[in-house]
């Protein structure tokens, strides 16, 4: 008999996120409920070192379990419409022929013998914009890279594996993110993004590591399309009309780039110059949409069927990303997350300084869970770690980089995450699908922080 493999358990990303759901309504019940201090910074709120206290339980009855559910999609909603709205904006680009027709002609002109070359080229080129543009910001860019997948002879799983893997990767364990490292040292009091250049490596090499697994599945299933991950799934709007060689670019189709490339400078200098968030992105796809759409000449009837397949398209992403956050929700209600933090840090206390740094990005990771945000858990659990890495004889670039690697690596396969659900739903990749590619990407990924790690520590790394 053939041995199962481990994948073959993957319940559906619906159970998967009930079952969480459930599980967290029965910890409620036997974990302490429990609370820090927190104190206003900048008009954020910050956990304030040695505050936690017990308070009176508040475990989650069973009709609390299922108010966690509109909870999540109430508080998830500005991501939920950011995905609708760039489905909106790629569906009509898309009906008007300029993203087929760009990344056509893209791949023709790069010669589809390259085309190994041109997946490692896309993997650094996503892992870029996580790196200096964020997050959320690029949902929609992800469907770009499924059409050039099919277009190279790929899947939609390579596409994510380029597209969702590299933006990840890169936002993770990004030198200059401002949410994490920036946020971080900020809270330690050190030089902005200072002890960049050990970061700047780790991350190079991580996304080295993911470019290696995307050629590597590329040319497996190459091999053998049966070996894809994708089979089944929909690739209607992503696929290449006509034969490579005929393609180029109309005077339509540079028109229709301009008003994208122009929209996204636009909202992209909004971002970093005036603070823009997700309901400036999303008022900007939408204008985005409708200028295209009425540069195009399309009717009212093409430009309102467009509209409502393109959200018939992201809908169950976009319901997976509520579900998702309703776990945050939970625990919120349940306050147990600060309880679980408390318990993290007092364990490490003891430990040597070596597997302390390990320990404590291992912390991390299990607390990303709790807290998908990476400025929130910064502002959660910095001012616990930091002085305790003090304690423990680690700098404070270590402690700050140990918590880097437990939010950005876990960010690759984090259900609770709702900008990864998103961006799987514009691949149209499903949860259990992602995790057979992801994770002996995210194992080799691990292994190598924690190497960079422990080498920061031998060095005694850092100003203090």
């Amino acid at each position: 008999m053939e041995k199962k493999k481990w994948y073959s358990s993957i319940p559906h990303p619906v159970v998967m996120l009930f079952g969480i759901l459930i599980l967290i309504t029965l910890l409620s019940h036997f974990i302490p409920a429990g609370a820090y201090d927190r104190v206003e910074v900048d008009g954020r709120q910050m956990v304030e070192p040695g505050s936690y206290h017990q308070i009176d339980p508040t475990p989650l009855s069973f009709l609390d379990m299922f108010r966690a559910i509109p909870g999540g999609f109430s508080s998830a909603i500005l991501i939920i419409f950011v995905v609708l709205s760039s489905g909106i904006m790629f569906g009509v680009l898309e009906k008007t022929g300029m993203i087929e027709n760009a990344v056509g002609t893209f791949v023709k002109k790069m010669g589809f013998e390259r085309r190994m070359l041109l997946v490692v080229i896309m993997t650094y080129l996503f892992g870029a914009l996580g790196v200096f543009v964020g997050y959320e910001n690029n949902i929609a860019m992800i469907p770009i890279a499924a059409i050039a997948s099919l277009a190279l002879g790929g899947d939609l799983m390579l596409a994510a594996g380029i597209a969702v893997g590299g933006v990840t990767v890169g936002f993770g364990l990004s030198p200059v993110n401002p949410y994490t490292v920036g946020t971080g040292h900020a809270l330690a009091e050190m030089p902005m993004f200072s002890g960049w250049l050990l970061r700047s490596v780790l991350c190079f090499v991580a996304l080295s590591a993911l470019a290696y697994v995307n050629v590597r599945y590329f040319r497996k299933i190459l091999k053998n399309p049966e070996k894809s991950l994708s089979i089944g799934l929909d690739t209607k709007g992503f696929q290449l009309s006509k034969p490579l060689d005929t393609y180029g670019m109309t005077g339509k189709d540079w028109l229709m780039l301009i008003i994208f490339v122009g929209g996204l400078v636009v909202m992209l200098y909004g971002v970093f110059t005036h603070g823009w968030y997700l309901t400036e992105i999303s008022a900007m796809f939408i204008i985005i949409s409708i200028v295209a759409a009425l540069a195009a000449r399309m009717s009212g009837t093409e430009i309102g069927e467009t509209v409502l397949s393109s959200v018939a398209v992201v809908a169950p992403g976009a319901f997976m990303v509520g579900l998702a956050t309703s776990i945050k929700v939970a625990m919120e209600m349940g306050n147990i997350s600060d309880t679980i933090a408390f318990n993290l840090a007092e364990t490490l206390r003891d430990l040597p300084t070596y597997a302390s740094a390990v320990s404590m990005s291992l912390a991390q990771c299990g607390i990303n869970f709790l807290i998908p945000s990476g400025s929130g858990q910064a502002l959660a659990t910095l001012p616990i770690m930091i002085p305790l890495g003090d304690v423990l004889g680690l700098t404070r670039q270590t402690t700050i980089l140990a918590f880097q690697i437990g939010d950005g690596v876990t960010n690759l396969f984090n259900p609770t995450l709702g900008g990864l659900i998103a961006m799987l739903a514009m691949c149209r990749i499903s949860f259990d699908r992602w995790l057979r590619f992801i994770m002996p990407v995210v194992g080799v990924i691990l292994i190598v922080s924690w190497l960079f790690l422990l080498f920061s520590v031998s060095i005694d790394w850092g100003p203090f």
